[in-house]
């Protein structure tokens, strides 16, 4: 299988997990770690600096999220190219 065939087949292939979800978590993730630093430093951010931490926040959470979907796709190349010579093995193996 050419390269092109396998990242056509690899787009196709169905995300275990729901980035949906995962955006609501990345959300909870920053709301609670605002809450945390601001209930161990007994003090209360102003709107803006909230804002601007939790935007912070959610940006390097996300850039993480978009690590982890390069390295499932690499994963998945590397199943397919280990399906593709377990099969030419077996196959081979018949004569």
């Amino acid at each position: 299988m050419a390269n092109s065939e396998v990242g056509e087949k690899i787009l196709t292939v169905r995300y275990a997990v729901d980035f949906n979800i995962v955006g609501d978590n990345i959300s909870d993730i920053a709301e609670f770690t605002v809450e945390k630093y601001e209930f161990k430093n007994d003090t209360t951010l102003s709107p803006e600096t909230r804002d601007k931490a939790m935007k912070e926040i959610t940006d390097v959470l996300w850039r993480q999220v978009e690590q982890l979907k390069q390295q499932h796709r690499r994963v998945l190349a590397q199943m397919f190219d280990a399906a593709e010579s377990a099969l030419e093995e077996a196959v081979g193996n018949q004569d």
